[in-house]
């Protein structure tokens, strides 16, 4: 008796500890079943949600461990742009390599659509970089300078549309550059980036929490004067995080060309990089918070879609008010959590050594 008493009670406390965890997904739950009553399927939704999730998340994890280390970069919208037409033009570039005798066994083991994937991230890393370097070193704005990342990329990226395909508007690439779905069953197909989206969440939750290198990148952002007294160079942990964030967000931006929509549009990332802020500055800088975030604004734009294309349920709800959920959505999220994130004291702030 007494044994059943006790396991009642750890079983309330779990509950009690996991109580917000638990009623989203009840709640959750009981959308998908509402939603499957007026004709929509809750599979396609998953499905759908986990491919629109994929971008952001890698956005908002690179993004969130380079706020913790005191630098924000609202480029997010302009990497994705410039870096899904990198990946585009990297895959093809692969595709065309692949007849000649040096480069034929490297595309023929890596795949074009994966080798564009690695252009995207290289690329994204170099916009990381210049981000970096003029936050760290020449001491910029730097929310000036992400607003300059997303007002060249939103000029550049026509610019190259017209110049490498001849073309402004929309390229679409041959299918051998794509990136098929590597899982598939008969219920529901993931990309193999959704899955390694979903791991980067959890090992950089891990290195932060539970590593020294999590400690000295959480210093850089929170006191940078005692990580530099403890001979630990500043300039040179943001200027990593600088990469790295931009890294992440360029393999977000080539997933989106080359793996989601199968094709490059001057407007493909459609404000993408925001909402991507905002699973950063909801989750309160925090990795796998910044995955369900994701999957949060990830499933809303799929249910937008999953509506704007249903019978019956088209003719009844305005397609123009169908394409505001995820946005009113980010809004609201917004709206709920801002209030109750703390960030780091050092945040945008550049350190000047004494």
């Amino acid at each position: 008796m007494p044994s059943r008493v006790n396991t009642s009670k750890y079983l309330l406390r779990i509950t009690l500890a996991y109580r917000g965890p638990i009623l989203a997904t009840i709640g959750f739950a009981v959308l998908l079943y509402i939603l499957s009553r007026v004709g929509l399927s809750p599979l396609g939704l998953i499905e759908a949600g986990l491919l629109a999730m994929t971008p952001l998340a890698l956005a908002a994890i690179g993004e969130s461990i380079n706020q913790k280390a005191g630098l924000v970069n609202i480029g997010l919208e302009g990497i994705f742009l410039i870096t899904a037409l990198a990946g585009v033009y990297g895959a093809e570039l692969a595709l065309e390599l692949a007849e000649t005798p040096l480069w034929s066994p490297i595309v023929k083991a890596l795949s074009p659509g994966v080798i564009g994937l690695l252009f995207g991230i290289f690329i994204g890393g170099v916009i990381g970089l210049i981000f970096g370097l003029l936050s760290v070193y020449c001491r910029a704005d730097q929310i000036i300078v992400g607003i300059g990342i997303n007002i060249f990329a939103y000029g550049f990226i026509q610019y190259l549309l017209f110049t490498i395909w001849a073309f402004p508007g929309i390229h679409i690439p041959p299918e051998e550059v794509t990136v098929p779905p590597l899982i598939s069953t008969p219920e529901i197909r993931i990309s193999g980036i959704t899955l390694a989206a979903i791991a980067i969440a959890v090992v950089s939750h891990i290195i932060l929490h539970r590593t020294p290198i999590g400690l000295v990148v959480k210093a850089a952002g929170e006191s940078p004067v005692a990580l530099d007294v403890a001979g630990v160079r500043v300039d040179r942990v943001r200027l990593a995080t600088a990469i790295l964030g931009g890294a992440l967000t360029g393999l977000g931006g080539a997933f989106m060309s080359l793996a989601w929509f199968g094709g490059i549009v001057k407007e493909i990332s459609a404000g993408r990089g925001f909402i991507a802020l905002a699973c950063v500055v909801s989750s309160g800088l925090e990795p796998l918070l910044s995955l369900v975030f994701a999957f949060i604004f990830g499933f809303a734009e799929g249910l937008s879609y999953s509506i704007s294309v249903t019978p019956g349920v088209k003719e009844v709800v305005p397609y123009h008010l169908v394409h505001t959920i995820p946005y009113i959505t980010t809004l609201t999220i917004v709206a709920i959590f801002i209030g109750k994130r703390r960030f780091p004291k050092a945040i945008a702030t550049p350190y000047i050594k004494e």
